[in-house]
C-alpha cells in the first residue's frame, strides 16, 4: 500500500475527523486515524464509539489498495511541523510499519490492524431527507449552547431535532434557560423526535461546509448519519425522554419591552462586572420607557447602574436575570432590537427578535432570578 499526499491537505482533513478522538480512550485503536485506500481515493476516519467521522479526499501515484489504523498524535504533530509538500506514504501491511518519506527527510512509525477498529454503524430502516448545510450550522449555533452539561439528565445535554412534514425545530435547554428554533424551508418526510448529543453536533458545526449546498441527513431508532458526499458522520442517539418544552413556555406574556440589542448587551457586559460572581444577578427596572440595569456585590462592596431607553407597554416592573446567560442568548440572537415579554417577576421572561423572518421562528426564553439573590 502505497500513495502520495501533500501535507498541508493531508493536515487539514485529519484535524477534521481528528476532533471526536477522546484523550482517554480503553482501547488503544480508538487513538488512531483508520485509513483506507481505494483507487487515487483515501478515507480517513475516526470515533470515540458514539461518533464516527470519516472524510474522503484523492492522492496521487496510489499502488495496492489497502487499510491500516494509523496513530493520530504523532501523525498530526509530524504534520503541523513540517512545510507543504509531497509526502510519500508506503505501508507494510505484514509488520504493519508505516514509513513517511518527504524531501527533507524519512520517518517511521507502527500502526495497527485495521480490523481492529470499530465498525460502522448499520445504516438500515433510516428516514432520509435533505438539508442546505449552511441552514444545518444554521440551526446548531441558535440552539447548542444552551444545552445542558449536566450528565444526570442526559436528554438536556443534547439538542432535540422535532421533525413534522411543516417545519424542522430545534430545542436546546438547561433548565435555566430554552432556545427554541424552527424552520420551515426544511419539511422532513415524516412526524418523529430525535436527541442529537453534543459532540457530534459541535464536530457537524466545526466541519460541514459553510454554504447552500445540500447534504443527505438520515436517522433510525438509534443513529443520526449526517452524509456531505466527501464527509460522512454518525452518531448514537440519546436514549431518553427529551422535557415537554412547550409546558415550560408561557402562553400569556402581555407585558413587551423593546429595546437596541447589542445596546442592551453591552450594557449587561458593563453592569454584571459589578454583580455578585456565583449568581451573576443584574436587576431590570422597568418605568415607562426607561430601562435601568443595576447590579451588586454586597461582599465587595461593588455596585454598577446604567439607563437605557426602550419601548415598553405594560406595568412597572422589576425583575432580575442572570446577566451572563442573558448576554449568551442575546450574542446568539439576530437583528438590531429584540423585544423581551414579560408578566410577573418570577415567571419566565420571553426573548424574540423583532425582525421577521418569514422561514424562522426563534424564541429564547430565560427563567428570573429572585430579587437579592
Amino acid at each position: 500500500m502505497r500513495f502520495i499526499v501533500t501535507s498541508t491537505s493531508l493536515l487539514k482533513n485529519l484535524q477534521q475527523v481528528g476532533g471526536v478522538i477522546s484523550s482517554n480512550t480503553v482501547l488503544s485503536v480508538l487513538e488512531d486515524f483508520l485509513f483506507e485506500l481505494e483507487g487515487n481515493s483515501l478515507s480517513v476516519t475516526a470515533t470515540d464509539l458514539e461518533t464516527m467521522i470519516r472524510v474522503k479526499m484523492e492522492v496521487s501515484e496510489a499502488q495496492n489498495d489497502g487499510r491500516i489504523c494509523i496513530p493520530s498524535k504523532i501523525l498530526l504533530e509530524y504534520l503541523k511541523n513540517l512545510p507543504e509538500q509531497p509526502i510519500t506514504f508506503s505501508i507494510d501491511e505484514q509488520d504493519l510499519s508505516v514509513e513517511m518519506s518527504s524531501s527533507v527527510g524519512k520517518y517511521k512509525i507502527g500502526g495497527e490492524r485495521a480490523d481492529d477498529f470499530p465498525k460502522e454503524p448499520e445504516a438500515d430502516n433510516t428516514t432520509s431527507f435533505s438539508i442546505p448545510s449552511i441552514a444545518l450550522i444554521d440551526s446548531i449555533n441558535k440552539t447548542l449552547f444552551a444545552a445542558s452539561t449536566d450528565t444526570i439528565r442526559p436528554a438536556m445535554t443534547g439538542v432535540l431535532f422535532e421533525l413534522t412534514p411543516e417545519a424542522m425545530t430545534f430545542v436546546a435547554t438547561d433548565a435555566h434557560r430554552l432556545v427554541k428554533f424552527s424552520r420551515t424551508d426544511i419539511a422532513p418526510p415524516a412526524q418523529d423526535n430525535i436527541v442529537v448529543p453534543r459532540k457530534p453536533l459541535q464536530q457537524l458545526r466545526n466541519n460541514l461546509p459553510n454554504d447552500s449546498s445540500e447534504l443527505n441527513l438520515s436517522y433510525n431508532t438509534s443513529h443520526l448519519f449526517v452524509d456531505t458526499g466527501r464527509l460522512y458522520l454518525s452518531c448514537r442517539l440519546i436514549d431518553a425522554r427529551f422535557p415537554d418544552y412547550k409546558a415550560v413556555i408561557p402562553t400569556d406574556n402581555p407585558f413587551k419591552l423593546s429595546v437596541n440589542r447589542t445596546d442592551f448587551m453591552s450594557a449587561l457586559r458593563r453592569v454584571s462586572i459589578f454583580a455578585n460572581k456565583t449568581t451573576s444577578q443584574v436587576l431590570l427596572d422597568i418605568n415607562g420607557n426607561n430601562l435601568q440595569l443595576s447590579a451588586q456585590d454586597i461582599d465587595f462592596a461593588y455596585e454598577g447602574k446604567e439607563q437605557l431607553t426602550c419601548a415598553y407597554t405594560g406595568e412597572d416592573m422589576k425583575i432580575a436575570f442572570n446577566a451572563k446567560l442573558m448576554v449568551e442568548m442575546l450574542n446568539n440572537m439576530e437583528g438590531d432590537e429584540v423585544q423581551l415579554n414579560l408578566s410577573t417577576p418570577n415567571r419566565a421572561g420571553i426573548f424574540r427578535p423583532i425582525e421577521d423572518n418569514e422561514n424562522v421562528d426563534e424564541l429564547m426564553l430565560l427563567m428570573p432570578l429572585m430579587v437579592g439573590i
